[in-house]
């Protein structure tokens, strides 16, 4: 089978160019989600991932409509491809069922890896420097804005559990709770620390900034 998925941000937004699209491209089920990118529970993606079978083939309008990130985009594909699954996207060109396809996403999978690594190595350097400050002038917090802002950028990646986050941050994981969610997202104590309403906040934040 050829099953399609597509998904707008709002209600506001029409379906019709990738509807049209999918069924151009011959599938033979269509499945969709009306909410953000960012959100992590899509109900229509859900269900397409819990119906295809291996030998299908999941086909989308653009990349972009089915992850939030490049790395869950190259972390969903994979699992496609363990359980036998290919991925067509129309307006890109890619379809991991060919030699072509795979070795392109071969390159967007390094890419995940490069950009993971860096926000790692940004978060070490803000932690540590945020320790030398913390020696410098006498006593740290137990949060400071640098930890915090890296608490946010790193549960912001759901790969990373929050104990070990609260480990590498020198903190309790109750602290760690204390200022921001699962997802990474600030909580009242977090606005108060940095001095920022919340819609300036971004869990993305550099460490050093």
């Amino acid at each position: 089978m050829q099953i399609g998925y597509m998904r707008v941000s709002t209600a506001e937004q029409s379906l019709n160019l990738q509807r049209d699209a999918l069924e151009q491209a011959g599938c033979d089920r269509i499945l969709e989600d009306v909410c953000s990118g960012r959100l992590s529970e899509r109900p229509g993606l859900e269900r397409v991932l819990d119906i295809i079978r291996a030998g299908d083939t999941l086909i989308v309008w653009k990349l972009d409509r089915i992850g939030r990130s490049l790395p869950h985009i190259v972390g969903l594909v994979g699992d496609l491809q363990n359980r036998g699954v290919g991925l067509k996207v129309l307006s890109g060109d890619i379809d991991t069922t060919t030699a072509a396809g795979r070795l392109v996403f071969g390159i967007f999978a390094t890419l995940a890896e490069f950009e993971r690594d860096l926000i790692h190595e940004r978060t070490m350097a803000g932690l540590a420097a945020a320790r030398a400050r913390g020696r410098a002038g006498g006593r740290p917090r137990v949060m400071t804005r640098q930890k915090l802002k890296a608490a946010m950028a790193l549960m912001a990646d759901r790969d990373n559990a929050a104990r070990e986050v609260a480990q590498q941050l020198g903190v309790s994981v109750s602290t760690l709770y204390a200022y921001v969610d699962a997802k990474g997202q600030p909580r009242k104590a977090a606005m108060e620390l940095l001095g920022k309403p919340r819609s300036t906040i971004a869990p993305g934040s550099e460490a050093t900034s």
